[in-house]
């Protein structure tokens, strides 16, 4: 199973920034110790904050996934999103993630927002969404039907509100259907009871 973690650009996993130099050697010791994946992003999208990190996970063979942070406003029209996934992509991303940290990212806007990335760059798309909105299995639902990559999600007794959807409820609305994940939903309830109790 691949390892993952959550990368603040030039902040690292803080919150002032640091120097290519910290950067570099940060992303490095990282992979060499197990990480596989570097999801890298900065809350207002600059790209400047991003590169140093994209290309030090290039450099040591990691998947270096740029986060676009989505968000709401006369500014983020669909251009300026497929304009930064060109960017990104350009920049030598693997992979570009979707990160809706506030669940904005409602149904129909999401198959706009897909269908948009997945006809401006060739890599795949990641949508990562919390379900503070209710709306999000829906989202993830409507995401897939544009052919999104990846999602994720939580386990049903760790989902929902500032979680992730419902794994469980995603993979029972998929079977049968074309994009049938192949997940058996007892195996998924043997772990929903297991965290429920644990939790």
């Amino acid at each position: 199973t691949p390892l993952q973690m959550l990368f603040r650009g030039q902040n690292i996993l803080g919150y002032r920034p640091y120097g290519d130099d910290v950067v570099e050697y940060f992303v490095q010791k990282s992979i060499a110790n197990g990480i596989d994946i570097i999801r890298i992003f900065d809350c207002l999208n600059d790209l400047r904050n991003l590169q140093t990190a994209v290309k030090a996970a290039n450099k040591e063979n990691g998947h270096a996934q740029v986060a676009l942070s989505y968000t709401l406003g006369d500014a983020y029209t669909l251009e300026y999103w497929t304009t930064m996934a060109k960017n990104i992509e350009e920049m030598g991303a693997n992979s570009i993630c979707i990160k809706d940290m506030a669940g904005l990212l409602l149904p129909y806007k999401a198959t706009e927002l897909v269908k948009a990335l997945k006809e401006t760059v060739k890599i795949p798309i990641q949508l990562h969404t919390h379900d503070t909105s209710g709306n999000q299995n829906s989202t993830i639902l409507m995401a897939a039907e544009e052919g999104v990559d990846i999602v994720d999600l939580a386990i049903a007794s760790m989902s929902s509100l500032t979680s992730q959807p419902s794994l469980n409820a995603v993979v029972a609305a998929l079977e049968g259907q074309e994009r049938d994940t192949g997940i058996a939903l007892m195996s998924l309830q043997k772990l929903t009871d297991y965290w429920s109790d644990v939790r």
